[in-house]
């Protein structure tokens, strides 16, 4: 896959090294069948768990998700990323997401249950932290949710605010940033128990999909960009069935026409289709097919939504997959070996 230039494209994968993961991988993509070709790992940074590209393309960022809670910067240079810097601390513990917001890395940090805001300099490298905003509360699971644990922060289609969910307290908060500070604006309450964990908007900016962990369900919301406010309508199933075992959903997408969202649930090892409804906003499940893999963690989509990609941890592989254009359907193409995968982003 080429871009205007004819440049190749590229995939960044994340994986765990803690549990024999080679670091931060780059991979070619081709164009035709969406299959990926690996090409370089560096492991200069400890379980780079999850990853974000600058809106150029230059720079890779990736959360390193440990009890010390850091974030790093890459400079995407030829077929291998060069660590720009040191690591920085995030002043929270066991980040799981990052996003780019207004000149900052915001950095969802599941095990202290908080935000943090840290400074992008002009050569895309990263300052001091800025700013932590700590969560307070706790939910009814006795074991997942004794205090907050943020797990995903993006800004929303409008990039006025900041939307962090977090999966302790079965919220999701909107936070203006200004001069580096977070200021928390609007919490919204999600049904107790069911532990959210990713967000995903809709493109046409004014619904919002989250992803459920501890329940497997997805809250489909109304979005209003102008009042920084989220409504939930409605709760949908991923699974067609309630499951015999475990079932923890972990990544969402949505297509970039909006006719599709893609879910991934581990456990159950699969990735369901489910389309919006035009009558309240909603989403109706009408399919599920194999991940191609083991512990589906994160979903991504490429840019043109014809190629869908599953970072399988436990199995150790990127499996992808061809969208059927009219069903949303994913068909397997192929995979490629990544120990303790983890996550995957696109150029």
């Amino acid at each position: 896959m080429t871009d205007g230039d004819g440049r190749q494209r590229r995939a960044y994968i994340g994986s765990f090294t803690a549990a024999g993961g080679l670091g931060v991988l780059t991979a070619a993509v081709d164009g035709e069948t969406g299959a990926l070709t690996l090409l370089s790992a560096v492991d200069s940074v400890a379980d780079p768990s999850y990853l974000a590209l600058s809106p150029a393309g230059d720079m890779l960022y990736a959360v390193s998700e440990t009890t010390q809670g850091a974030v790093a910067a890459y400079r995407v240079k030829g077929d291998e990323p060069v660590l720009s810097g040191a690591p920085v601390s995030v002043g929270g513990s066991g980040p799981t997401h990052l996003s780019l917001f207004d000149g900052h890395v915001l950095t969802a940090n599941y095990g202290s249950g908080s935000v943090s805001a840290v400074p992008v300099r002009h050569d895309g490298g990263l300052g001091a932290v800025a700013d932590v905003l700590r969560h307070e509360g706790a939910g009814p699971h006795a074991q997942r949710q004794q205090g907050p644990h943020a797990h995903h922060v993006q800004p929303d289609p409008s990039r006025r605010w900041a939307v962090s969910v977090d999966l302790g307290t079965d919220s999701v908060r909107v936070c203006a940033l200004r001069d580096g500070a977070l200021a928390l604006h609007r919490e919204i309450a999600l049904r107790p128990g069911s532990g959210p964990r990713h967000l995903a908007f809709h493109p046409d900016g004014e619904r919002a999909y989250v992803l459920n962990e501890l329940s497997p369900t997805v809250t489909a919301c109304r979005w209003d960009a102008v009042r920084g406010a989220l409504r939930p309508v409605g709760e949908t199933a991923v699974l067609p069935d309630l499951p015999e075992g475990d079932a923890y959903p972990s990544g969402i997408v949505v297509s970039p026409d909006g006719r599709f969202v893609w879910t991934a649930t581990r456990g159950q090892d699969v990735v369901s289709v489910l389309v919006p409804t035009a009558a309240d906003a909603g989403l109706k499940l009408v399919a599920t097919v194999s991940c191609g893999g083991v512990w589906p963690r994160a979903l991504a989509l490429d840019p043109t939504g014809r190629f869908l990609y599953v970072a399988n941890e436990r199995s150790g592989n990127v499996a992808w997959f061809r969208v059927d254009p009219d069903t949303g359907l994913p068909q397997r193409g192929g995979s490629v070996k990544v120990p303790a995968a983890s996550c995957v982003v696109l150029d």
